[in-house]
C-alpha cells in the first residue's frame, strides 16, 4: 500500500508545480539584490515591459494577458514598480483613460542584472535535461495552463449567468 501512496503523490502535479514555484521565488529573490525589486514577479514583469516597450506601447492589460494574472494583481505589481521608480504611466493621446507603461532610466540601469538572473535560473532549470524531453515538458506545461485557463473561463461564464 505504501508503494501505491508514494506513486500517487509522485503524480501530484499541482503540488510539484507549487514546490517548483516556491523554489523559483527563493532563487530569484536573492538577498544581495540592491535594485529594490522584492519579488520574482516584479522582476519578470519589469523585464517584459523593458523589452516589449522597445517594439510597441505596453499597457496593463498586456501584462495581465502575458502572465495570466487578475487586474488587481497586475495593479499591485505595477504600483510597486512605479513607487520604486522603475516605470511611469503616461497618458495616451487617443484615449485619456489608457496609460502606457514606460520604463524609467532606473529600469534601464537594472536591465542586464534582471536578464542575467533570468538566464541563470533558466539554465539551472534546464540543466541535465535532454532537448527532446524539455520540449515535451514545455508542451505538457502549456497544455496544463490551457486546461486551467479554460476552466477559469467556464467558471466565470457560469458566475456571470447566475
Amino acid at each position: 500500500m505504501e508503494i501505491q501512496d508514494a506513486r500517487s503523490s509522485a503524480h501530484d502535479v499541482g503540488r510539484l508545480i507549487s514546490r517548483i514555484s516556491h523554489q523559483l521565488k527563493r532563487q530569484m529573490c536573492a538577498p544581495e539584490e540592491e535594485d529594490s525589486l522584492r519579488t520574482n514577479m516584479q522582476r519578470v514583469v519589469l523585464h517584459y515591459i523593458l523589452f516589449q516597450s522597445m517594439k510597441k506601447e505596453v499597457y496593463q492589460r498586456d501584462v495581465e494577458r502575458e502572465f495570466q494574472i487578475r487586474r488587481s494583481t497586475a495593479t499591485g505589481i505595477l504600483q510597486l514598480l512605479e513607487k520604486h521608480g522603475f516605470i511611469m504611466r503616461e497618458p495616451v493621446k487617443r484615449d485619456a483613460r489608457l496609460k502606457k507603461l514606460v520604463p524609467t532610466d532606473k529600469a534601464e540601469a537594472v536591465r542586464e542584472h534582471i536578464l542575467g538572473n533570468i538566464r541563470y535560473v533558466e539554465n539551472l532549470l534546464k540543466s541535465g535535461i535532454e532537448e527532446e524531453r524539455l520540449l515535451v515538458c514545455v508542451e505538457v506545461l502549456e497544455q496544463m495552463s490551457e486546461n486551467l485557463s479554460g476552466d477559469e473561463k467556464r467558471r466565470e461564464e457560469i458566475t456571470d449567468h447566475e
